[in-house]
């Protein structure tokens, strides 16, 4: 790759002394200031990708977690089971209140009324009574109006007519018209052509005095302008000579043999020690590595495997796997003793209460039903109520034994 630059470059720009001489030195020293750059920016993306493996891609994805179990899914079960039934109820009752008693009055109400009460009438209005009173009112003013242009034909075109081509005409045209046009042939004309001959006469011997002042003075100043002309040409050549060959063209050789070679040649040492920074860089990274692995991992794994396992099974299998049973018995046991206990204080409860009333306690809450209501022996005073004892005791174990 490199080679294929130098020749691609060395077709435009020839290999000088110049560019030879420093490319040794211009490497090294680049090098020497781009090292600690590229493993400092190898140290931080190597931190950044860990930071981003171990704790922004788990913070992320926790986050995203939270965020959808959290806000995502609840607004969806709320705009799923809630706000669409809500909408939906909402657009029907506002449909059923606002849109449907409209549609009815407009399609029930306002149109039949229109349609029958206004627009059937005035079509029948219009066909029936305006159509031939409209005709006969035509018929009528068309008739009025041929015979009033009868009369004004009669009585008052056909004088005017009469006096325009008899009267006015004849004496416009052999009173007006005949000595004007004899005026102006006989007269005007005549006395045109001279006023513009003399005019004309005088016109161009003005304009040729003025054309010959005209081009005696662009000649004039024809010849000061090409003197100028010439004279900052000259200026102009001498100036341009001068600058581009005190200014430009030196500038161009500084430019082309030292300031290009010197700057491409920066270029690609910089190319070139960024790769060889980044090669040194990681072997440095891999030997840290190696360092860290061999003097803390190997032994950090040979102290796990060969101490802390065999005690951790040994604290499992001896200690916490018995003292697990052991809990798990005694919490069997306290549960039995407090059902036991439970279960003693409710039946002291129950006979207490059976000594006190003398029943079996009727609707109290929580309490077992007893034997249906004594009847002191008899069948016949509470109907399909089974005999029972004279005393609770009796009766209370009859409770348990059913």
């Amino acid at each position: 790759m490199d080679d294929s630059k130098h020749q691609a470059l060395d077709r435009y720009e020839p290999d000088t002394a110049l560019t030879r001489l420093i490319r040794i030195p211009v490497r090294i020293v680049v090098l020497v200031l781009v090292l600690p750059v590229r493993m400092v920016w190898d140290l931080l993306a190597a931190g950044w990708h860990a930071v981003d493996r171990t704790l922004l891609r788990p913070l992320g994805r926790g986050l995203a977690w939270l965020a959808d179990t959290l806000v995502l899914t609840p607004l969806a079960w709320l705009f799923t089971n809630v706000l669409t039934p809500l909408a939906l109820a909402v657009t029907w009752l506002a449909t059923a209140l606002f849109i449907w008693p409209w549609i009815g009055l407009w399609r029930y109400v306002v149109v039949p009324v229109a349609k029958y009460g206004v627009a059937v009438p005035l079509v029948w209005l219009y066909g029936a009574v305006l159509t031939p009173l409209g005709h006969g009112t035509v018929w009528l003013l068309g008739k009025v109006g041929q015979g009033v242009a009868w009369l004004v034909a009669t009585l008052l075109v056909a004088p005017a007519a009469g006096l325009w081509r008899h009267v006015l005409v004849p004496a416009a045209r052999y009173g007006v018209i005949v000595p004007l046009v004899w005026l102006y042939g006989a007269v005007l004309t005549p006395v045109g052509h001279g006023t513009a001959w003399v005019f004309g006469k005088v016109w161009q011997g003005t304009a040729w005095t003025l054309g010959l002042l005209w081009r005696g003075t662009a000649w004039v100043l024809g010849g000061v302008w090409k003197g100028l002309a010439a004279t900052g040409r000259g200026l102009g050549i001498a100036v341009t000579w001068l600058v581009m060959t005190l200014l430009v063209a030196p500038a161009s050789w500084l430019y082309r043999r030292v300031l290009a070679p010197v700057g491409r040649e920066i270029v690609e040492a910089a190319e070139v020690a960024w790769r060889i920074a980044g090669y040194l860089s990681r072997a440095v990274g891999r030997g840290i590595a190696w360092l860290f692995r061999h003097l803390i991992g190997v032994p950090v794994a040979w102290a796990y495997r060969t101490v802390c396992t065999p005690l951790g099974h040994f604290v499992r299998d001896a200690l916490w796997a018995p003292a697990r049973r052991a809990a798990a018995e005694a919490g069997r046991v306290a549960r039995s003793a407090l059902a036991t206990a439970r279960e003693t204080v409710r039946q002291a409860r129950r006979d207490a209460w059976r000594a006190l009333v003398g029943g079996t306690g009727g609707t109290r809450s929580g309490e077992p039903l007893g034997v249906p209501a004594r009847t002191l022996g008899s069948t016949t005073t509470v109907p399909r109520a089974a005999q029972a004892s004279e005393t609770s005791l009796l009766g209370e174990k009859l409770v348990k034994q059913g």
